[in-house]
């Protein structure tokens, strides 16, 4: 199948779907009612990566789960926050993007045939999300899980970085 025949069957596909959700939208109050927009706008935000993802996949384009998963996430913690009011936790909630990456690298690693490297990279990403993510929630007020041992993780995180050359490609 051509580039081209592939990006029609995408876009028909696309215009059918987008199609169907909508007229079973304005035929159901009840489904209405249940996707009220004013609390689910977030979804949207998670539709256009898995939109993309999917694009990415038909059109023989791995590569465009990293921004797939990147979208996605963001939408992840809209919803999330939207859902409970938290939006203060931006102050530390954005350290999960490049875990968002990682996830996507791996992705794209598997779609693409090359999944050992794409998930050697993408743990490094999920790696240093998580670490960033537990130092920045400590200490702007996100969560006490640590307590006053936070900068634990910031030595750690040191000493990963110093003993990772002696075993050479981690």
């Amino acid at each position: 199948m051509s580039q081209a025949q592939r990006s029609s069957l995408v876009g028909g596909l696309l215009l059918i779907g987008v199609g169907a959700l909508f007229l079973v939208y304005q035929l159901s109050p009840s489904l209405r009612e249940l996707l009220a927009i004013r609390f689910a706008w977030p979804l949207i935000v998670v539709g256009v990566g898995v939109f993309l993802l999917f694009l990415g996949l038909v059109v023989g384009a791995p590569d465009m789960a990293v921004p797939a998963c990147i979208v996605g996430g963001i939408g992840g913690l809209l919803y999330w926050q939207n859902a409970t009011g938290n939006w203060e936790s931006w102050a530390y909630v954005w350290t999960l993007i490049p875990g968002f990456v990682g996830i996507g690298v791996i992705l794209a690693g598997l779609f693409g045939g090359r999944l050992v490297k794409g998930a050697r990279e993408g743990l490094g990403l999920l790696f240093i999300s998580l670490v960033g993510f537990a130092i920045f929630g400590s200490l702007l007020g996100g969560f006490d899980v640590l307590g006053p041992y936070w900068p634990v993780l910031l030595i750690l995180a040191g000493v990963a970085i110093l003993i990772r050359p002696l075993f050479g490609h981690l």
